[in-house]
C-alpha cells in the first residue's frame, strides 16, 4: 500500500513519465522480493540499516555494478524521504548508507571519419526499413537525442520549414534542438517513405517498427548496434554511444559547453563536463601518435 501511494504521487504530483515510475517500481518490488526470500514479511516501516547494508552485499555478490547499486540505493531514498514527510514511518533507514564507490569512465564515442563512412558510403537499401535505418542513426548524431525521446517521437514534433526538432525529455520537460540541411532532407525522403508504407495511417509517430507500429526501444537498439558493427569493433555501440559522439563532436568543433548542455537536456552543467574528458583524451592519443617527441 505504501509504495502504491509513493507511485502514484510521483505520477501526479511529481509529473514523473511512466517509465521513470516504472523504474521505481521494479527497484522496490525487487527489494521486496530480497526481504521475502530471507524468510520474513515485508514491513517498509521495519526496514532497517542492517537490511539495506546485506542488501547492497548481495546485490554486489552477485556482480551487479556499482552504478546500478547506487541507482537503486537512491530509489529508495527518495521512497523513504516521501514516507518520512508524510509521517508513514518514524525513521528513515537509507538516511546514513553509502552506496558503493565507483569510478566514472570516461564516455565511448566513434570517430567523425567513422561516421562518415557510415553516413556516406555503406549502402542502405532503399527500402522503408533501409532508409528509416540510415535516418535514425543521423537524427541521433545530428541531435544527440536519447532513445526514449527517439522512440517518443510524433511527427508534429519536427519542422522541417524552420529545421527544428521538438524533444520531450526526463520529468516531460522539452527542448527545442535546431538541425541542418542534410537532416532536411534526409527527413523529407524518409517521411515519403514512411508514409507509403504506414499500415495504419492515424499512427501519429515518427518512426515506425516492420509491423507498422510505433517502434521500439529494442528495435532501435538492434538497429544501431548492427550498423556501428560495420565500422567499429568497440563492445560498446548503442544509441547512447551515438549521443555521446553528437556531444564529443560538438565540442571538439568549438562549441560552447553551455550550449550543448542545453542541446542534450542535462540539468547540470557538471554532467556535460565529462565530455570535456572525452575531447583532452583524444588530443593526447593524437599527439602521442603525431609528435616525433611524445
Amino acid at each position: 500500500m505504501l509504495k502504491e501511494r509513493f507511485l502514484h504521487y510521483l505520477t501526479a504530483e511529481k509529473n514523473y513519465s511512466k517509465a521513470t515510475v516504472d523504474e521505481y517500481d521494479f527497484v522496490l518490488t525487487k527489494f521486496g522480493e530480497y526481504v521475502e526470500n530471507q524468510g520474513r514479511k515485508l514491513d517498509w516501516q521495519t526496514i532497517n540499516e542492517g537490511d539495506l547494508r546485506e542488501w547492497i552485499v548481495a546485490l554486489m555478490n552477485r556482480g551487479s555494478a556499482a552504478s546500478s547499486v547506487n541507482t537503486w540505493m537512491s530509489a529508495l531514498r527518495s521512497f523513504y524521504k516521501y514516507l518520512l514527510s508524510r509521517g508513514l514511518v518514524k525513521t528513515d533507514p537509507t538516511r546514513r548508507i553509502e552506496g558503493p564507490k565507483r569510478t566514472k569512465a570516461l564516455p565511448c564515442f566513434i570517430r567523425e571519419s567513422q561516421m562518415d563512412k557510415l553516413l556516406d558510403s555503406t549502402a542502405f537499401p532503399q527500402t522503408y526499413e533501409g532508409v528509416r535505418d540510415h535516418a535514425i542513426l543521423l537524427t541521433f548524431y545530428t541531435t544527440g537525442i536519447r532513445l526514449s525521446e527517439l522512440t517518443s517521437l510524433n511527427l508534429s514534433d519536427i519542422d522541417l520549414t524552420v529545421m527544428t526538432l521538438k524533444v520531450t525529455g526526463k520529468r516531460n520537460k522539452q527542448r527545442i534542438i535546431p538541425f541542418g540541411q542534410e537532416m532536411k532532407a534526409e527527413m523529407q525522403q524518409y517521411i515519403a517513405k514512411r508514409n507509403e508504407a504506414a499500415s495504419d495511417q492515424s499512427s501519429t509517430a515518427l518512426f515506425l517498427g516492420n509491423k507498422g507500429k510505433r517502434i521500439t526501444k529494442s528495435a532501435v537498439q538492434r538497429i544501431v548496434k548492427n550498423c556501428l558493427g560495420q565500422i567499429t569493433t568497440q563492445k560498446k555501440r548503442s544509441p547512447h554511444v551515438l549521443r555521446h559522439t553528437f556531444a564529443t563532436a560538438m565540442l571538439n568543433h568549438g562549441a560552447n559547453i553551455e550550449v550543448v548542455k542545453e542541446l542534450l537536456g542535462h540539468e547540470s552543467i557538471a554532467t556535460t563536463e565529462i565530455y570535456t574528458h572525452t575531447t583532452f583524451e583524444e588530443l593526447k592519443r593524437i599527439y602521442k601518435q603525431a609528435h616525433p617527441r611524445a
